[in-house]
């Protein structure tokens, strides 16, 4: 077969795209993911009885805004991921920003802080289970966005994967900010992190297989 007939065949029947297909899928699946990620919250963690005193903490927005913050950003990582050919940008310095900003908070903190009482800052009281359970709100975020990642056509699957083990990650912790008690920015920045980064290595790890096409 000629290589100008391949091109007719593959050509006939092709369609634009819509152009924000790639972000309504990302839409669709987030939001279903989140609801289920919201709900497991609510049945296996219940919210944190002080809710509304903890609101009028500035650490409390603080943790919302280091989460959020990575979420957008890996979610820019996931949309530019899903299509070939293009790059990342300045997406990875965005990456880097709230984690750094985070430190520097956690710094200042273990700085003022007397010697005894900061690792009490870092370890809190819940440090062995919060990783752990913001790595499970994030399984029905993390399978969501396969799925939607997989519908599209991402080239590198292992980074695609673990962006979007990331942004689970990310949403999986803003949605555990609502049980959580701990607010300490070096508890955060260490235990919040590690939470976000362990379904990154899983995205990362089942990327190339699951979303392969």
């Amino acid at each position: 077969m000629r290589t100008d007939e391949l091109v007719r065949i593959l050509a006939t029947g092709a369609e634009p795209v819509e152009r924000h297909a790639v972000g309504r899928r990302f839409a669709i699946a987030l939001g279903l993911g989140a609801l289920a990620a919201i709900l497991l919250m609510l049945v296996l963690l219940g919210l944190r009885p002080d809710l509304a005193a903890a609101m009028r903490l500035p650490m409390f927005w603080v943790k919302l805004a280091f989460s959020g913050s990575l979420a957008v950003a890996s979610l820019i990582a996931c949309m530019r991921l899903a299509r070939p050919g293009r790059r990342l940008g300045r997406v990875p310095i965005a990456l880097a920003l709230p984690v750094i900003a985070i430190w520097l908070i956690a710094g200042v903190a273990l700085l003022a802080a007397e010697p005894h009482a900061r690792a009490e800052l870092i370890l809190g009281a819940t440090w062995m289970v919060c990783p752990w359970l913001i790595a499970l709100l994030s399984l029905p975020l993390l399978a969501a966005g396969l799925w939607a990642m997989h519908g599209l056509a991402p080239t590198r699957l292992p980074l695609a994967g673990a962006a979007l083990g990331l942004l689970a990650g990310s949403i999986g912790a803003l949605i555990y900010c609502l049980h959580c008690p701990e607010v300490a920015a070096p508890f955060v920045g260490t235990w919040y992190l590690i939470g976000m980064l362990i379904p990154g290595l899983v995205g990362g790890l089942v990327g190339p297989r699951l979303l392969r096409w």
